[in-house]
C-alpha cells in the first residue's frame, strides 16, 4: 500500500505566511525612512556644490577676460556678450564669430542657471547687491571688481548657515 501525501498540507508550505509578508513590509519602511532624508540632504549638497562651482567658472571667466583686456572687467550692460562672444582688444569690440580682430573669448559657453533659492534657474546678471529683498536675474555683477555673487536673499543660506550670497 503505497502513502499518498496530503494535498492540504502540500498546499499550505508553498506559499508565504501573513505574518512573513507584514515582516517585509516592515523592513522596507524601516529602510526607507532612513535613506529618503539621507537622499534628500543630499540633493540639496548637490545644489550647494554646483553653485560654488558656477561662481568658480564665472570668476576665473572674468579674471582671464580682465587679463586679456588690460585689466579691465566687461561693462554691466554687456557682461553676457563679453563672455559669451569674440572679443577683440578694445573691450567693446565683440563679434559673435572669430575674425581677424576679434582674437578673444568666448569666455564661457553660456551662463550658468542660479541652481539655489527664490531666483533659482535664472541666468540673467543684475547689478543690484544682493539682499533682503533682491529679486530677478539669477546673478549679481559688480563692474567695477569683477565681483559675481549669487543673487539670494540674506536668509537663503546652506545647511551650515552660511548665506549664499556670500560664497
Amino acid at each position: 500500500m503505497s502513502r499518498t501525501p496530503n494535498r492540504s498540507h502540500a498546499r499550505d508550505a508553498a506559499g508565504f505566511s501573513l505574518i512573513e509578508l507584514v515582516i517585509v513590509v516592515v523592513i522596507i519602511g524601516i529602510i526607507g525612512a532612513i535613506a529618503v532624508p539621507r537622499m534628500s540632504r543630499g540633493a540639496k549638497g548637490a545644489a550647494d556644490s554646483a553653485l560654488a562651482g558656477d561662481l568658480r567658472v564665472m570668476r576665473d571667466a572674468l579674471e582671464l577676460f580682465a587679463v586679456e583686456h588690460g585689466g579691465l572687467y566687461p561693462a554691466g550692460a554687456d557682461i553676457d556678450a563679453s563672455l559669451l562672444a569674440y572679443s577683440g582688444v578694445r573691450i567693446d569690440d565683440l563679434n559673435a564669430t572669430k575674425t581677424a580682430t576679434q582674437i578673444y573669448g568666448p569666455y564661457l559657453r553660456a551662463i550658468p542657471k542660479l541652481p539655489v533659492g527664490a531666483n533659482k534657474g535664472q541666468a540673467g546678471f543684475t547689478g543690484t547687491a544682493p539682499t533682503a529683498t533682491v529679486t530677478g536675474g539669477g546673478w549679481y555683477y559688480n563692474e567695477t571688481t569683477g565681483q559675481v555673487l549669487a543673487n539670494c536673499k540674506d536668509s537663503e543660506t546652506d545647511d551650515a548657515g552660511v548665506p549664499y550670497n556670500t560664497y
